[in-house]
């Protein structure tokens, strides 16, 4: 009795080695501009094309402003990194998804919306939160430098097969909380290493409710928890969602892919080596107050009294105060784990008839050339200049400090992205992790604000 994890890897396993490593096959190689130079100059030193440049799609997002793309990043390494992804994939014969053209965007919202990414694939990028993709049925995960390099040449890569668990989370979700307050509630509980050494498959009754963009970003998170990655079964949310992608198959070859995918799941009975549930009715609208994902508690709470020291001295906060009314400074809304469509709408749906407050500064950031258009034809991009916002360019953006987008030192950034260590989003950040509806609700007020009360 297998796992739908297993399944899939087992399926693509090549060769396994003494000591019980796989050499596994790859099906998608997303790069970008940050971890693919060092790779393909270990190529030219050793004098190796890339094996199977059909399977190699690329985007630049991390270092790419989110205003005036038309012209060069000011950086000068940027500048440098983006040129080199550019020359690689032109030598390479790699499809680029180059700035300013209408597939641009973030890896992560590129790759689906494309529908390059597909059930029963295994997906590997430099980046940590290639496991996004698992939401589609996938095994996807983050990879280094290095092995970007083995699969440039060779189209497969060495991996040990990490353990299964199972995270289920059943009933109905609240008012008001979301799948960004869900992996927060559960990272909250399992702690950030409560997936260590897993695969993480997460299903249940809220799972299976939540649209392909929620489960993106409950997917996106996994990792969060010290998981190889996370998944979800694919079933018809996930064909009705690939359906007349650009890439997804079509005619008779869409009728047998959606037959295989339907097909794929994890056996009855399959064997979990960890399995955990949650209840929905206990999830509330989440934000953290420390330096980890894992310090996640319901907005309208206080900070609990063993709470780490040193991140509460970073964050200049302290035990048993209460997260309502503190007072922020940016708030940003984007990246790969909230920079879709469907959160964008989320966050305008608060703020619209109100006004941005006056003491806040707010980057809200489309994850592609595709959410940014349809953010304009459906009127998002019109309630949020009401409203006193600027919907900006597609991009990493403040995620991490890598372009223009930082956070001044001692300042407070409610982010929807997902890491908020120690500078993550610039020397002396201090970030806070939440939800659009969050985001929304101190946006407006200048404050950390239950999101409910503006609903």
């Amino acid at each position: 009795m297998n796992t739908l994890f297993d399944k899939i890897w087992d399926a693509h396993v090549v060769e396994t080695l003494p000591g019980g490593a796989s050499v596994l096959y790859i099906d998608r190689h997303y790069i970008h501009e940050v971890t693919s130079p060092q790779a393909f100059e270990g190529l030219q030193q050793r004098g190796v094309e890339v094996f199977r440049p059909g399977q190699v799609t690329a985007t630049p997002d991390h270092n790419i402003p989110t205003t005036r793309q038309h012209l060069p990043a000011s950086d000068p390494l940027s500048r440098e990194q983006l040129t080199a992804l550019a020359r690689n994939c032109a030598r390479h014969g790699i499809s680029i998804f180059k700035v300013g053209t209408p597939r641009h965007g973030i890896v992560h919202v590129t790759g689906p919306e494309s529908g390059l990414t597909r059930p029963g694939m295994t997906i590997v990028c430099g980046d940590s939160h290639t496991s996004t993709h698992g939401a589609f049925g996938c095994v996807a995960f983050g990879i280094g430098t290095s092995e970007v390099e083995m699969v440039l040449a060779s189209q497969c890569i060495l991996q040990s097969k990490p353990g299964v668990m199972r995270v289920r989370v059943e009933g109905e979700l609240p008012a008001g909380a979301c799948s960004k307050d869900i992996i927060l509630h559960v990272i909250s509980r399992l702690g950030t290493g409560g997936g260590t050494g897993y695969f993480i498959e997460f299903a249940g009754s809220t799972i299976r409710a939540l649209s392909m963009e929620a489960r993106m970003t409950i997917c996106n998170m996994s990792i969060e928890m010290g998981a190889r990655g996370g998944m979800i079964a694919p079933d018809e949310t996930t064909l009705a969602y690939l359906e007349g992608r650009p890439f997804a198959p079509r005619g008779v070859e869409w009728e047998r892919a959606a037959e295989r995918w339907r097909a794929l799941r994890g056996d009855p009975g399959g064997r979990f080596d960890a399995e955990v549930t949650f209840r929905a009715a206990g999830i509330e609208p989440m934000i953290t107050y420390g330096t980890n994902p894992g310090t996640a508690i319901p907005v309208g709470g206080v900070i609990p009294p063993d709470a780490e020291r040193r991140a509460l001295e970073y964050m200049g906060f302290h035990a048993g105060e209460p997260m309502i009314g503190k007072k922020i400074d940016h708030v940003f809304v984007g990246s790969c784990t909230n920079g879709r469509l469907e959160d964008l709408r989320a966050f305008a749906a608060v703020v619209k008839g109100r006004r941005k407050s006056p003491r806040v500064t707010a980057w809200i950031v489309p994850g592609s050339k595709e959410v940014e258009r349809r953010a304009i034809e459906e009127g998002v991009r019109d309630t949020l200049a009401a409203a006193g916002f600027e919907l900006r360019q597609p991009g990493c953006s403040a995620c991490l400090a890598m372009n223009e987008d930082k956070i001044p030192p001692g300042k407070y950034c409610v982010a929807t992205s997902n890491r908020n260590f120690e500078g993550r989003q610039g020397p002396g950040a201090r970030t806070l992790l939440a939800g659009p509806l969050v985001a929304a609700a101190a946006a407006i007020t200048g404050e950390i604000r239950d999101p409910r009360e503006f609903m």
